[in-house]
């Protein structure tokens, strides 16, 4: 198995989603059934797309706890949970 890209996962706790009901949501905090929904209409091409896939295979597999230390390095107030 793979080890997760580190930098695609700072993506996710600093990256907000650029349209849409959500837009300015950071992308670890979206909702599963936002992401199961570009899961079943497609994601956008390029990077959005991965960022948002990546994030529901995360919620999807409860491994949100891999986000924790990025979250906390970044010192913000970002929620991401």
């Amino acid at each position: 198995m793979q080890a997760p890209n580190p930098q695609l996962l700072l993506e996710l706790v600093n990256t907000p989603m650029p349209f849409g009901k959500y837009k300015s949501t950071l992308i670890c905090d979206l909702p599963v059934y936002y992401l199961e929904w570009f899961a079943r209409k497609g994601f956008p091409n390029g990077k959005l797309g991965q960022l948002l896939e990546t994030m529901l295979v995360i919620k999807s597999n409860g491994l949100e706890s891999l986000l924790q230390p990025l979250k906390v390095k970044q010192g913000g107030e970002k929620r991401c949970f």
